[in-house]
């Protein structure tokens, strides 16, 4: 029995160890990036089969340390309704569990993270108890088969946090703890094997830990004003490259 994959050498979990720890630091610094950067490095070294379940494991440890160590900052009464909407766009994802066009689901997910970047401001009845609900249930769904909805998430949240950076990382961290959270059930059930991958998901959520410690360090030294500025122009990056990534497997 073993806990760790056969098919990855000693240096390549190495390699993604570390890759979780520096993506873990730009999360807690800027808020949002390190789970789209880390998608990118699994895609390149894991079987297709265990990159989204793997991807789901690792964030959802350390989006959980990041909520932990920012707690204080939590709007509980938020992630009350996001919750549920998680658990129920992960439920009617699981119902669909088959390969979606993904060039489709990066065009939506961009055109939203773009909307909410440079469209005018969402009204505040979208930013209260509906729109969160939609947005859990919405982005919950496409994660399970995208696996990169955190920017649409962070775009969300950062317009109802009214870009305070501490609320804006604690409330983001958090509420992707709830959407990876059913990733286990899901993937479980489906038949993935999660055992001989857990030693290498436990040391990879543990160099999270140590990142986002260290991002949180740089976070406290910056102003709300740098933060959002920062967090509006890597969001509409991460829009652009889906973009991008969309027109190449379409031509």
């Amino acid at each position: 029995m073993t806990f760790f994959p056969a098919e990855l050498s000693l240096g390549l979990q190495a390699i993604l160890i570390f890759a979780a720890a520096l993506t873990s630091i730009l999360t807690a610094s800027f808020g949002v990036g390190g789970g789209v950067l880390l998608l990118a490095i699994l895609a390149l070294i894991l079987p297709p089969a265990a990159i989204i379940p793997v991807h789901g494991m690792v964030q959802l440890g350390s989006n959980a340390n990041r909520a932990l160590m920012t707690w204080r900052h939590l709007d509980f009464k938020m992630l009350l309704i996001f919750a549920p909407g998680a658990v129920l766009g992960a439920w009617i994802a699981s119902l669909f569990l088959v390969q979606l066009p993904l060039a489709a689901l990066q065009l939506i997910i961009a055109g939203f993270i773009l909307f909410l970047c440079w469209g005018p401001a969402i009204p505040s009845i979208g930013l209260g108890r509906l729109g969160t609900l939609i947005t859990a249930i919405s982005t919950s769904f496409l994660s399970m088969f995208a696996g990169a909805t955190g920017p649409l998430v962070m775009a969300f949240i950062k317009q109802q946090q009214q870009g305070e950076r501490f609320r804006t990382v604690a409330n983001f961290a958090a509420a992707m703890s709830l959407q990876h959270l059913p990733k286990a059930v899901v993937f479980g059930g489906a038949g993935f094997l999660f055992q001989q991958w857990i030693g290498l998901i436990l040391l990879m959520i543990a160099a999270g830990a140590i990142g986002t410690w260290l991002g949180l360090k740089i976070l406290g030294r910056m102003t709300d004003q740098r933060f959002a500025r920062i967090i509006h122009w890597i969001l509409t990056l991460l829009a652009m490259r889906l973009l991008w990534d969309a027109y190449q497997a379409l031509i």
